[in-house]
C-alpha cells in the first residue's frame, strides 16, 4: 500500500507541476500582449483556457482517488490538500491570464491613453510571485514561500497607484472612459494574479509544516 501510494503521490506532483507550467506561460503570453498590444497573442491565451480547464479537472480527480484509495495521513494528506487548493488557484489565475488578454484585444484596438500607467512592472512583479510560488513548491522550501508573501503589498501598492491615475485621467478624458475602465481592470487582474500567488505560497508552508497562516501578517525578512 505503502509504495502504490507514494507512486500515486508522485504522479500527482507531476500533473501539478505541469499546470503550473503552462498557466505560468499563460501569464506571461497575457502580459506580453499587453505590452506589445498584440491582439494575436491575447487569442492565443484565451483559446489555450480549454487545456488548462482539462489539466485542473484531471489533478482534482487523482486527488479525489488517492484520498479514497489510500487514506494518506500527516504529511501525505497535507499534501493532497495543497494540491486540491493549489490546483483551483493555478486553475483561477489561468481564467486571469484570459480577463487580461480579453482587455488586451480592446486595449490594442484603441489609441493609446494619455495616462502613465507603469504595467511592465507590475506585471513583472506579478509574474515573479507566481514564478517563486511554484519555485517553493518544487524545491519544498518555506523560505520563498514565505519571501513570496511579504511581496504581496507590493503589488497592492501599484494597484493603488493605477487606481488613481486612472481616477485622475477619468476627470479630464470623458471621451476615453471605456479605455480606461479596462486598463483599471487590467491592473486588477495583475493584482489578483499576486494574491493568487500568495495563496499558493502560504498552501507550500502548510504543506511543509503544517501551520495555516493565512490570517497572519508575514514576520518574515
Amino acid at each position: 500500500m505503502a509504495m502504490h501510494l507514494l507512486h500515486a503521490i508522485e504522479e500527482l506532483k507531476k500533473k501539478v507541476l505541469a499546470l503550473s507550467t503552462l498557466v505560468e506561460e499563460r501569464v506571461a503570453d497575457a502580459t506580453r500582449a499587453l505590452e506589445l498590444r498584440d491582439s494575436e497573442l491575447a487569442t492565443q491565451v484565451i483559446e489555450g483556457d480549454t487545456k488548462i480547464d482539462n489539466i485542473e479537472v484531471d489533478v482534482e480527480e487523482e486527488c479525489l482517488k488517492i484520498l479514497a484509495l489510500h487514506q494518506p495521513v500527516a504529511s501525505d494528506l497535507r499534501f493532497i490538500v495543497a494540491a486540491l487548493k493549489i490546483n483551483n488557484d493555478l486553475e483561477r489565475v489561468g481564467d486571469l491570464a484570459v480577463n487580461i488578454a480579453e482587455r488586451t484585444q480592446f486595449i490594442a484596438s484603441q489609441p493609446p491613453a494619455n495616462v502613465a500607467l507603469d504595467f511592465s512592472t507590475m506585471a513583472t512583479k506579478a509574474r515573479t510571485m507566481l514564478k517563486r510560488s511554484l519555485d517553493a513548491l518544487v524545491e519544498n522550501d518555506v523560505h520563498i514561500a514565505r519571501e513570496v508573501r511579504t511581496s504581496d503589498d507590493e503589488v497592492d501598492a501599484m494597484n493603488r497607484e493605477m487606481y488613481r491615475a486612472v481616477q485622475s485621467a477619468l476627470e479630464t478624458q470623458t471621451d476615453n472612459v471605456q479605455l480606461l475602465i479596462h486598463l483599471l481592470n487590467v491592473s486588477r487582474h495583475l493584482e489578483r494574479v499576486a494574491d493568487l500567488a500568495t495563496n499558493i505560497a502560504e498552501d507550500v508552508i502548510y504543506m511543509i509544516e503544517g501551520e495555516i497562516v493565512r490570517h497572519k501578517t508575514e514576520k518574515y525578512l
